[in-house]
C-alpha cells in the first residue's frame, strides 16, 4: 500500500477480468472513473479494447472467456480456461493487487475471487449475477468471494444484504452513454445508409457459439422480410473476428444487395434502425435504451437448453421484459426461434407505425422511463463504494 494507513493506496494496483464484449465495455467505464479519481492506478487481467484504451494491460484477451452458456463449446474448452484462471491467481497472488474487480464473467470470476479473498486481496464484483432470474444457488458463492458488489439495477441490493451481502446500486452504465433522445437520420448518415427506408438491425450475438445457434436464422428471417417488404435493409455489426464468418453468411443467403456488414458499431447500428432482430443478453438492453422495438431470439444446444429450462425463476428471458415483469417485446426461444416466426414479429413491429401507433407509443414511453430509472452517475458511486473498501 503506498497510501497512509487507513485511507487505501494513492495510487492503487487494480486486477480486472472482464469477459466478453459487454463486460469489456462495462469495466471500460469503470476504469475511466477509477482512473480520475487516481490518476497514477494501474490495471492489469483479462480485458479488451474499451480496457486497453484506459491503459489496461491485458494479459490475456477477454474473447479466450467468451462461451455461450451450458454449450459443448465450453466443455471442450473447459480446460483450457480453468488453466488461464489458475495461471492468473497465481499471478495476481504473487503481484498482490490492492483490489480485484470481476466484471460479470460470475463462472470465472467467483471461483477467482474466493481464492483471492481467502488469501487476504479485497475484492469487488460489478453486475451482480441474475440470482433474480435463475441459478438462486449462486448467493452462497458471493458471499463467500466478494466483499462488495456494484449492482446495475435498483432492486438488487435489498435482496443482496437479506443475504448478507454488501452491496452498492450504481445505475447502468449504458443509461449514461446512450442519449435519451437517439437521432436515427444522424445515425443512418453515420453508416451511410438510406434515410427512408425501414432498417432491420440483426444482432445475433458476439460469441461465436451464439452466432453458429442464431446468425443463420436470423438472416433467414432476413430473405422473408425482403420478400414481404422488398425496400427493407439491413445492418449486422460484427465483433472483431467474426467477419468473415457473417459475410460467407450473407452470401450463401444471396443477402449481399440488402445487407451491410459493420465493423463494430453496434450502437449506431440501434440508433439507425427501426426494429432489431437481436440474441437475448446486455445488446437487449441496449435496445430498450435505444427505445427501438424488437424482437429477443434464443437458441442453444438441446442439452444446454434442458438444463437452462430447469433453473430459470422467471418467465422471462430478455432484460427489457424481465425490468417490466411484462412481455412489453416478443420473445421467440429454442424451438419457436424459427425463421419464418423471427421474421414475422419482426414485420409486426416494422408495421406499428401505420398499424398500431399506441402499441409502438406504449413501448417507447416504457423504455424512456427505465432509461431515467437506470441513470446514475455510475463511474462515480462505484469509485466511492470501491474506495471505501480499500480503506476498510
Amino acid at each position: 500500500m503506498t497510501g497512509v494507513s487507513g485511507s487505501g493506496p494513492a495510487a492503487p494496483k487494480v486486477a480486472m477480468v472482464a469477459g466478453e464484449v459487454s463486460g469489456d465495455l462495462l469495466a471500460g467505464l469503470l476504469l475511466g472513473g477509477l482512473k480520475k479519481r487516481w490518476p497514477g492506478l494501474t490495471s492489469h487481467g483479462i480485458g479488451g479494447p474499451h480496457m486497453e484504451r484506459l491503459g489496461f494491460n491485458a494479459w490475456w484477451s477477454f474473447q479466450k472467456l467468451a462461451v455461450h452458456g451450458f454449450s459443448w463449446e465450453l466443455l471442450r474448452r473447459y480446460r483450457e480456461i480453468v488453466g488461464i484462471r489458475a495461471q492468473l491467481r497465481d499471478r495476481l497472488l504473487q503481484e498482490r493487487p490492492d483490489i480485484f474487480i470481476g466484471t460479470d464473467a460470475p463462472d470465472f470470476n467467483f471461483t477467482l475471487e474466493a481464492d483471492l479473498r481467502a488469501a487476504g486481496i479485497k475484492t469487488v464484483h460489478f453486475v451482480c449475477p441474475s440470482v433474480w432470474a435463475w441459478r438462486p444457488e449462486r448467493m452462497e458463492k458471493i458471499r463467500r468471494s466478494t466483499d462488495h458488489v456494484l449492482c446495475i439495477f435498483p432492486f438488487e441490493p435489498a435482496l443482496l444484504e437479506r443475504n448478507g451481502i454488501a452491496a452498492t446500486y450504481v445505475g447502468h452504465p449504458l443509461a449514461n452513454v446512450i442519449p435519451m433522445e437517439p437521432d436515427r437520420a444522424a445515425a443512418r448518415v453515420q453508416l451511410g445508409l438510406d434515410t427512408d427506408a425501414p432498417l432491420v438491425a440483426l444482432l445475433p450475438g458476439s460469441r461465436r457459439s451464439e452466432i453458429s445457434h442464431l446468425a443463420g436464422r436470423f438472416l433467414q428471417a432476413a430473405a422473408q422480410i425482403k420478400v414481404a417488404r422488398p425496400a427493407t435493409r439491413f445492418v449486422i455489426p460484427v465483433v472483431p473476428g467474426f467477419r468473415s464468418v457473417i459475410e460467407g453468411l450473407v452470401r450463401q443467403h444471396g443477402l449481399q444487395a440488402c445487407v451491410t456488414v459493420l465493423n463494430g458499431q453496434s450502437h449506431a447500428a440501434l440508433a439507425a434502425c427501426d426494429v432489431t432482430l437481436i440474441a437475448s443478453g446486455t445488446a437487449t438492453l441496449e435496445a430498450a435504451l435505444f427505445k427501438r422495438p424488437m424482437v429477443i431470439a434464443y437458441h442453444q444446444s438441446w442439452l444446454s437448453w434442458q438444463l437452462m429450462k430447469r433453473k430459470r425463476l422467471q418467465p422471462w428471458v430478455g432484460l427489457p421484459n424481465i425490468l417490466q415483469e411484462d412481455f412489453v417485446v416478443p420473445e421467440l426461444l429454442q424451438d419457436a426461434a424459427t425463421p419464418q416466426a423471427l421474421a414475422q414479429a419482426t414485420l409486426d413491429w416494422l408495421d406499428a407505425s401505420r398499424k398500431d401507433p399506441a402499441r409502438l407509443a406504449a413501448l417507447q414511453t416504457k423504455f424512456s422511463a427505465m432509461h431515467r430509472e437506470l441513470q446514475r452517475d455510475t463511474a462515480t458511486i462505484a469509485t466511492d463504494a470501491i474506495q471505501k473498501v480499500l480503506q476498510a
